[in-house]
């Protein structure tokens, strides 16, 4: 998550600088769908891991 978010924001600020999906084709839409769903991907992701975590009793 925390990764492709800064990709996102340093996409977002520096349009030439397409990081580590910068090997996709498409130009800067195509990179910034790509960006923004690998994104809300880890986000979903980490909320049901600490979801799960909670549920075992690990998390507060």
């Amino acid at each position: 998550m925390v990764t492709f978010g800064q990709g996102l924001i340093r996409l977002l600020v520096d349009h030439d600088h397409t990081g580590l999906l910068g090997w996709l084709p498409g130009g800067f839409a195509a990179l910034l769908v790509a960006y923004v769903s690998l994104t809300a991907v880890g986000v979903l992701l980490t909320g049901w891991a600490h979801s799960r975590a909670a549920a075992l009793g690990r998390r507060g």
